[in-house]
């Protein structure tokens, strides 16, 4: 079934700067200085814009929205049958093993935690401190083992062995760690991470939140037995989110959430009770009614990456980290964080701190004065950044900005992120921003409220 010719199949057309059609390009928001400019969305690792593709297949399908799995009209077939498509177009966007499971969930935090509900009894799970709150924090029912931050990928890798060869050989373990840094957005050694969990027993989760919008991400060639990544951060909103990888720890765990969907049958007992059959495909963890719509947006997003080609968006997004890595370097006052050093090879991200500015205060004028988006903060990566800053990695904060009054020191730094959807404009302004902001100074007063840096009134 096809929804309309609207979202057949297509080539995917580009602009003149050689980034993919996104929302919101054309947006422009006010000035305080006086006037407006055409916003500069440079927070890709938070939530990246809708790729226009991906909003065009979901406006066609939207009047044959139905109900799926659970009706015989023709807009429930044709809706349940979409939803099945995309899990076969994430198995392949994913190049999934057979026997693979493909789960849509809410997010990578939510698919992490469904991995988590999971595990066998008395699993003990690796994480670095490195890690994202969304695979930092779900293991709450395992023995876990948290890893320092290394400084090399090898020291990664040697890390990652050292603790596997002290472990109990005979119970089940798991290893999460990240693609590319939501923070640093340094690539980690998927593989040769892989391979040492395998050696040691263990099998592994691959966070991809970051890299899977970035880079090709392979089940196979990277050898990972899971990998999840959120819709939000791969150019495709409503809220959805995927689980990809081996069966048998899925199929042994009771359903992430018991319900409908999830359930193959149900029959009252003897007694009174009621006994339940569940599902052993991916249904399972999907109770309830799925948000195919998202799932569908999820599915457009792989498709249009995919046909416009990792090489080339790759390729084009380096010049895009040239460019600002170059222009941050040019100011003595900004410090890039780095885990792996300047030469590590990473994905469009890249956080840094200014002398003499509470980044708060500096994201603030960045917004207000030049029209630029980008995220202060900790990056719900708290012990990483703690560490980069070389601050006490204990030390509690939030995801938004520590109570810092402009001028004042800040616990915190400053991300820019960017992606497939990025003009060369909006890199060049930021860094002409930086530089006039380190230079110059802020043109206008701010003043904290419920610990944000706004524009003084």
């Amino acid at each position: 079934m096809s929804v309309s010719t609207a979202a057949a199949d297509r080539t995917v057309c580009r602009d003149t700067s050689g980034s993919l059609p996104v929302l919101g390009r054309d947006v422009t928001v006010p000035l305080v200085t006086g006037g407006e400019v055409t916003y500069a969305a440079l927070d890709y690792a938070a939530s990246a814009p809708a790729l226009q593709r991906v909003w065009d297949d979901v406006a066609a399908y939207a009047p044959y929205y139905g109900s799926v799995h659970r009706g015989a009209g023709y807009l429930s077939q044709l809706s349940t049958d979409l939803f099945e498509n995309a899990r076969r177009t994430v198995e392949e966007f994913l190049d999934c093993r057979d026997g693979d499971q493909v789960v849509f969930t809410r997010s990578t935090t939510d698919s992490l935690n469904l991995l988590a509900a999971a595990l066998p009894a008395d699993c003990q799970v690796f994480v670095f401190e490195t890690e994202h709150h969304a695979s930092l924090l779900p293991w709450r029912d395992a023995r876990v083992t948290y890893l320092n931050a290394p400084r090399t990928p090898g020291e990664a890798v040697a890390t990652l062995e050292r603790a596997l060869a002290e472990r109990d050989p005979q119970g089940p373990a798991l290893v999460c760690v990240t693609g590319a840094s939501n923070v640093t957005g340094e690539l980690w050694p998927v593989r040769e991470l892989a391979a040492a969990a395998h050696a040691h027993g263990a099998r592994i989760v691959l966070d991809a939140a970051q890299l899977a919008p970035h880079h090709p991400v392979s089940v196979r060639e990277l050898d990972v037995d899971w990998v999840a990544f959120s819709g939000h951060k791969l150019y495709a909103p409503f809220g959805s989110g995927v689980l990809a990888g081996r069966a048998d720890w899925l199929t042994a765990a009771e359903p992430y959430l018991a319900g409908g969907g999830a359930s193959r049958k149900v029959s009252r007992r003897v007694d009174g009770g009621v006994d339940v059959e569940w599902h052993e495909s991916a249904a399972r963890h999907e109770a309830g009614s799925p948000n195919v719509i998202g799932a569908y947006s999820i599915a457009s997003a792989c498709k249009a990456l995919t046909e416009a080609g990792f090489d080339t968006l790759v390729a084009r997004e380096q010049h895009l980290i040239d460019t600002v890595r170059t222009g941050l370097a040019e100011v003595p006052e900004v410090r890039v964080l780095s885990l792996f050093g300047d030469d590590a090879p990473r994905v469009g991200v890249i956080s840094f701190v200014v002398e003499g500015w509470n980044s708060s205060h500096f994201a603030a004028a960045l917004s207000a004065e030049y029209g630029i988006g980008v995220r202060d903060g900790l990056f719900c990566a708290h012990p990483l950044v703690r560490t980069l800053l070389g601050t006490d990695p204990q030390t509690q904060g939030e995801c938004g900005a520590p109570e810092a009054a402009p001028g004042e020191k800040s616990l915190n730094a400053i991300r820019v992120s960017f992606g497939a959807g990025t003009p060369d404009e909006h890199v060049e302004r930021f860094v002409r921003a930086v530089k006039e902001l380190v230079s110059d100074g802020a043109k206008w007063n701010y003043r904290t409220v419920e610990g944000r840096c706004v524009p003084a009134v």
